[in-house]
């Protein structure tokens, strides 16, 4: 899988500095006495990802004139949130592949990708703490517990063909996109910027995670597993009803929604073909991207009241970009 595209090597070169600063004091800070720590966390380092959420909370902070050094620190306990929850997914999800890589539990067993995940959590909650800001930590704290609960929510409606799209967009909201939120106003907290100003970058975040998320459903059914970095129709063998199966369900023939339902009650990986055939029938993959340009482009009205600037625009075109992207 290749990150290779103009906006996202535009983006990294914009923030060049404080991306270097965070790969030094991620590196730093997962160092362990622990051996095996280290040699995980060393592959984790070096198996890709965009870091968007990092570059969001950065581009956030820059869009302020943050002159501290804070956001390099949240910046790298955002990353750290972040892989722990892949950690544990990949367990939950028996996972093989993430970014094109073997994932760690396919390397080194569910119990030690569970349990760097853990040290990965309690990592990150000991830099923010250095931090000293109580504000940062409630909101860090509730981002935290809130994707948890997107998790285990996510996990009793494995196998329910009956999930609607309003149930699956809460969901993705707590389980993906409050990330993205608590990065983007994270960026504003820490300039000390109002209310209003917080409000306005916190529903960018939100509203991008979700259209990232989006995204994602509709690759699962039309991108390519080297374009993806993981098996096609994972989330199907999974059971996990995502919004190109919910739509399907509702709105395409009567005998593409049963195969859809009988491929969520069952775990449909062995029907990927059948599966594939009545969500193109039905035009699902088409609402899934409709849906989430619109996500898109309710993050960018939220920027409306932000003066325009260079780092605004690289925000704008950021959310095109999590509509446009193929992996």
């Amino acid at each position: 899988m290749s990150n290779s595209n103009p906006f996202i090597e535009s983006l990294y070169t914009l923030l060049a500095e404080e991306r270097n600063a965070i790969d030094t004091l991620i590196r730093d800070s997962l160092h362990s006495e622990v051996a095996l720590i280290n040699q995980i966390s060393h592959y984790i380092i070096h198996s890709g990802g965009k870091r968007l959420r990092p570059l969001l909370l950065l581009l956030a902070a820059r869009l302020f004139n943050y002159r501290g050094t804070a956001h390099l620190t949240l910046a790298a306990v955002v990353e750290f949130i972040h892989t722990a929850t892949l950690l544990h997914d990949d367990v939950v999800d028996s996972s093989e592949l993430r970014r094109g890589h073997e994932t760690v539990n396919s390397v080194w067993g569910n119990e030690a990708s569970v349990l760097v995940g853990d040290f990965l959590y309690s990592r990150a909650f000991q830099m923010m703490v250095g931090v000293g800001d109580m504000r940062v930590m409630e909101i860090l704290a509730e981002a935290t517990n809130t994707i948890a609960e997107g998790e285990v929510m996510q996990l009793i409606n494995v196998h329910n063909p009956e999930l609607d799209e309003t149930g699956y967009l809460k969901v993705i909201a707590a389980k993906t996109a409050k990330l993205f939120e608590a990065s983007a106003r994270l960026g504003s907290v820490i300039c000390k910027r109002s209310a209003a100003e917080e409000q306005a970058l916190s529903s960018y975040g939100s509203h991008l995670g979700i259209a990232f998320q989006l995204v994602d459903d509709a690759l699962d059914y039309s991108a390519t597993t080297t374009e993806l970095g993981k098996n096609i129709g994972d989330d199907l063998a999974e059971g996990k009803p995502t919004l190109p199966l919910i739509y399907t369900i509702h709105h395409g023939t009567a005998e593409a929604a049963a195969v859809i339902v009988r491929a969520i009650e069952q775990g449909g990986g062995d029907q990927i073909a059948a599966v594939m055939q009545a969500i193109t029938s039905s035009g699902a993959i088409e609402y899934t991207l409709a849906t989430a340009r619109k996500e898109a482009d309710t993050a960018i009205a939220a920027l409306a009241t932000i003066n325009d600037s260079e780092i605004k625009q690289a925000m704008i075109n950021l959310a095109h970009f999590s509509v446009e992207r193929r992996y």
